[in-house]
């Protein structure tokens, strides 16, 4: 998942929306630039920060509906977020999603979200700082639509119907709340301190029904090297890395990566090399690494765990782990509990 992958889904789903209400890409892009948003309108255009606030506004004014960022927070479904989506739908509870939220959506996403404990449930607080009131309020539409409506894809009606769960918004009523009442499920509070969902303790466990515990290994696995990558000088390794993990189960081979990067097999090794590590190193670098995962975060035996990690025979992937972390598999998995 590229950082940018969400703002692309953005806006492409934003331009449906805009030509179903008559308004042309080429009407859109005209605009932004007339208020200053240099872009070129290519079809990999993304926006972030002040350009996609000015984006909402523009998008609104010139479609003339002021429902239009509550109905786009619907359409953008959770796969829209790549690996942080599919990681989604693998937690087992509310509890593990929010948690997870928190610690990429500080990085990956903006606007970020904050959690407060509260009486034993949680506040989920929206931190939208950027522009006027007026593009706040859009911006916040938009993200609490969206907050929906992956939330009844993870929970079905689990969560928003239930007693105690609560929308609060910081700015009043605007004169077309009826649009919210298709948005979201749960009661809408106005004039409040702060933008933000109050979920109660008694929703906090409430299953995932997409939940897969080898999968979300993988997935959150994905993620942290996205974090991992946003900081690392040793740019090619980060993206060998990605590469691998998103290939786990039928991992691509040393050609198959460097395909991917667009470079040739001996430029790869030569950039690795510049890194200070090699492919061998790196690939089995990143299978300790699921090993260890799969081992302590679920139940899956080691056999099923060597046939994840592409071992034909578990005896194989026993003294690899071995040589690895000096202790089997089992032995790993007992010292962690």
């Amino acid at each position: 998942m590229k950082v940018n992958q969400v703002e692309r889904e953005f806006l492409r789903q934003l331009i449906s929306q805009l030509e179903e209400a008559g308004v042309s890409r080429e009407q859109l892009f005209c605009e932004l630039r007339a208020r200053g948003v240099a872009t070129s309108g290519a079809p990999q255009a993304a926006f972030a920060g002040s350009e996609a606030i000015i984006l909402v506004e523009t998008a609104v004014d010139i479609s003339r509906d002021h429902c239009l960022m509550l109905g786009l927070g619907q359409e953008l479904g959770v796969a829209s977020y790549g690996s942080f989506g599919f990681a989604l739908m693998s937690c087992a509870s509310l509890r593990e999603s929010v948690q997870l939220l928190l610690r990429y959506g500080q990085v990956l996403f903006q606007p970020s979200w904050t959690a407060y404990e509260h009486e034993g449930g949680l506040f989920l607080r929206a931190n939208v700082t950027l522009g006027t009131a007026a593009q706040q309020q859009l911006v916040t539409e938009l993200i609490f639509s969206n907050l929906s409506a992956v939330g009844r894809s993870l929970y079905e009606n689990q969560v928003e119907s239930v007693e105690g769960v609560e929308i609060q918004l910081s700015y009043s009523k605007p004169s077309h709340s009826a649009c919210y009442n298709s948005a979201f499920r749960a009661p809408v509070t106005y004039d409040c301190e702060h933008s933000q969902l109050f979920l109660p303790p008694q929703v906090l466990d409430t299953p995932v029904k997409t939940a897969n515990r080898s999968e979300h290994v993988v997935f959150q696995q994905q993620c942290e090297e996205i974090l991992r990558g946003l900081n690392s000088v040793e740019k090619t390794t980060a993206a060998v890395r990605q590469l691998l993990i998103q290939s786990a189960g039928d991992f691509l081979d040393i050609a198959q990566v460097a395909e991917s990067l667009h470079v040739s097999e001996r430029t790869l090794r030569r950039r690795l090399d510049a890194e200070s590590t090699n492919f061998r190193a790196t690939f089995e670098e990143i299978k300790d690494l699921l090993a260890r995962e799969y081992l302590v975060k679920t139940e899956l035996t080691v056999a099923e765990i060597a046939h994840l990690l592409d071992y034909a025979e578990t005896v194989n992937f026993r003294r690899a782990f071995v040589r690895w972390n000096g202790v089997t598999p089992s032995q790993y998995r007992l010292q962690q509990f």
